[in-house]
């Protein structure tokens, strides 16, 4: 399922993933899909490159 989203959100020219943005990307998918609680969207301000 997380593959799948990659694939389309690439294939769509949606964005271009870099490794350290695949990863994330990837652990988000997953405490989402795996997650026993409604989710909580969470915006991101900031950036984790200096």
């Amino acid at each position: 399922m997380v593959e799948g989203a990659l694939k389309r959100l690439s294939d769509d020219g949606i964005i271009d993933f870099d490794d350290d943005k695949k990863a994330t990307m990837v652990s988000n998918l997953l405490v989402v899909l795996c997650g026993d609680k409604e989710v909580t969207p969470v915006i991101n301000t900031g950036t984790l490159h200096a």
